[in-house]
């Protein structure tokens, strides 16, 4: 369908008298506290690989470092959702914030005392990480019991444009931070974490559905349960194999926009910088504007269409060598991807039951991290190989292929924003 009442269901019955989101304090504190913690993260990343490269002066250790902050998205996340969904997840976000910041606080310690140790920032960043992905699946299960039903499509794109503005201004604030001193970051990152638990304990609404005595099953049972569920709802199945699949695409892009800029057009460093940037905020702008698209779309419009519009960009690459034309390029694909992952984001947290949310949500972020790590990993020797142009081309013919198997399937034509179609 194109439109139609968002009352949905699997999200319980509203109240009679629905408050709106702007004036929803719980909301307000919630999102308030992970964009601030999400800020914070962002730059203090940075600082990691700052510290190491003027301690060291090994871009090798960096890299390990970095590794080491990507690690959890592919090893901890299954194991993350099992959690969110035994245990309450206010609780859990808090301990998770009170974590991170005894991690941060190893750090400065360091910092001050000199003993920088490349084990030791790898290892705090892996924690850090693990943590942050534990946080940001809870609170994913948490919006819709903080929020009523009306109003989970402006949550989600309030939710994703956060995150994109927070991945944007991220880098750069960790960067000039680390200028004025380089524990700077450090403790910026920690206060982010304080400010976002002070907003959690504020917060009084549960975060889950009241539940009854669960049965001791093992997290094998538990994990495979999650999956179990995912795979039978067949869009949703559709919709990931079709979102994972353009994330690897989406990194071989990614790659090949400093391989056009610097070594085919000996472009400064800042050109590929600016690109990405302006690229980033077409990204926030298309998350800000999904709501708006959401009653005029149907969820087969939003998926076929959003694939189509990529297979018809995507080759363009080719042929645009000009800084203005590549972010103008990325900038639509990036809306495009904005008004994508909130519309998609709204279906799956309508027909997942609440005592599945950790789960679902933690099979469907290792699928896309798992993709992304393949196309970042694919790009390089591709480009190596064949060149950008025929990279672009390539990456085209690639997403129509998805498109077409994706308009094809039987569940994309008959799904709905608020039926489950097992």
């Amino acid at each position: 369908m194109s439109g139609g009442s968002t009352n949905l269901v699997g999200t319980g019955t509203p109240a009679p008298e629905v408050r709106p989101l702007r004036k929803n304090r719980e909301f307000r504190l919630l999102w308030t506290g992970v964009g601030i913690s999400l800020l914070g993260s962002r730059a203090g990343a940075v600082g990691y690989g700052l510290l190491l490269l003027r301690q060291t002066g090994s871009a090798a250790q960096a890299g390990l470092v970095a590794s080491a902050a990507l690690l959890p998205s592919l090893l901890v996340q299954l194991p993350a959702g099992v959690l969110v969904d035994r245990w309450d997840r206010r609780t859990l976000m808090i301990g998770c914030d009170v974590g991170r910041v005894l991690a941060l606080v190893s750090v400065l310690v360091a910092v001050a005392t000199g003993h920088i140790w490349p084990a030791h920032l790898a290892a705090v960043a892996f924690a850090e990480g693990s943590l942050a992905l534990v946080h940001q699946l809870a609170e994913r299960g948490a919006v819709r019991n903080v929020v009523a039903a009306e109003h989970l499509g402006a949550a989600f794109a309030q939710n994703e444009a956060r995150g994109r503005a927070a991945g944007l201004l991220g880098g750069p604030l960790g960067t000039v931070l680390f200028t004025v001193d380089r524990w700077w970051p450090f403790l910026f990152a920690a206060l982010s974490y304080v400010l976002s638990l002070a907003a959690l304990l504020a917060i009084r609404t549960d975060f889950q559905e009241r539940r009854g005595a669960a049965e001791a099953r093992t997290i094998r049972t538990e994990l495979a349960q999650g999956v179990e569920w995912l795979w039978r709802q067949r869009f949703l199945r559709i919709a990931l194999a079709t979102v994972a699949g353009s994330n690897v695409l989406f990194q071989v892009l990614i790659l090949t926009v400093p391989f056009i800029l610097l070594e085919e057009h000996g472009r400064s460093p800042g050109t590929v910088g600016v690109v990405l940037a302006v690229s980033g905020v077409g990204g926030m702008l298309g998350a800000l504007s999904a709501r708006w698209w959401m009653p005029k779309l149907s969820l087969r419009a939003v998926l076929i269409g959003s694939t189509a519009l990529w297979t018809a960009l995507m080759p363009c690459m080719a042929f645009a060598h000009d800084p203005l034309a590549l972010g103008a390029l990325f900038a639509v694909m990036n809306y495009v991807g904005g008004v994508l992952n909130v519309l998609a984001a709204v279906y799956q947290i309508r027909i997942t039951p609440d005592a599945l949310q950790g789960r679902a949500g933690a099979t469907a972020g290792l699928l896309v991290s798992g993709a992304s790590a393949l196309g970042a990993l694919l790009g390089g020797f591709l480009l190596d190989a064949w060149g950008s142009q025929r990279v672009s081309l390539a990456v085209g013919l690639a997403m129509a292929a998805i498109t077409a198997a994706a308009a094809a399937a039987p569940s994309v034509r008959s799904a709905t924003y608020g039926a489950a179609t097992d």
